[in-house]
């Protein structure tokens, strides 16, 4: 499974979205668009990706840039993983 996939099972699973996780592309905005993400989410979020990709993250690392949109998310994970 792609590192773009498995960011996607994460999101689905901890935002529970159900089958709308498979209409997110990578230009579709997180922040604003999707109601379950609220500041609650994203640290539950950080914490889910923490534990699934094996990766630490800092509370400086999240910006509103890193939740932009589901690329930009993605991408922070690549960064993570290759640190």
């Amino acid at each position: 499974m792609s590192t773009v996939e498995e960011v996607r099972e994460v999101l689905k699973a901890t935002l529970q979205i159900g089958d709308r996780a498979h209409d997110i592309e990578a230009d579709t905005p997180l922040l604003g668009n999707i109601p379950e993400l609220d500041s609650m989410a994203v640290a539950m979020l950080m914490t889910a990706m923490e534990e699934h990709f094996d990766i630490f993250i800092e509370d400086d690392d999240i910006s509103a840039e890193t939740f932009e949109t589901f690329e930009s998310l993605c991408t922070f994970v690549e960064i993570k993983l290759a640190e």
